[in-house]
């Protein structure tokens, strides 16, 4: 996946997802790649950006058709075991918000 998602003419909706990790991986590592390969697969999904420090604080931003697209991918089952360990095992602290995006703009030299 591009390092900078290619999104589709606003509006359109972002999730921002930023997190602290706990010590220790618990399974997230394998969660993780099953959510990626999961919620791409879905209606209304077009791609997400992830970034994480060393010191366990992450930033993830999901891009979306509709907020019925996230509602569902919220609603999700295998989603919703991922939150319970997320409040369980693998997060300190997060915390989630969903934005429309009126307008972007790119830029790439290459």
């Amino acid at each position: 996946m591009p390092p900078i998602v290619k999104t589709p003419e606003p509006p359109y909706y972002a999730v921002i997802f930023t997190s602290m990790r706990t010590e220790g991986d618990h399974g997230y590592g394998q969660m993780a790649r099953e959510m990626v390969e999961m919620v791409s697969k879905m209606d209304g999904f077009c791609g997400v950006e992830s970034l994480r420090n060393s010191a366990g604080y992450e930033i993830t931003i999901s891009y979306w058709t509709s907020l019925e697209a996230i509602k569902q991918w919220k609603e999700e089952p295998r989603h919703l075991v991922a939150q319970k360990n997320g409040k369980e095992l693998w997060y300190k602290m997060y915390a989630s918000r969903v934005c429309r995006v009126e307008r972007d703009s790119f830029f790439h030299n290459s």
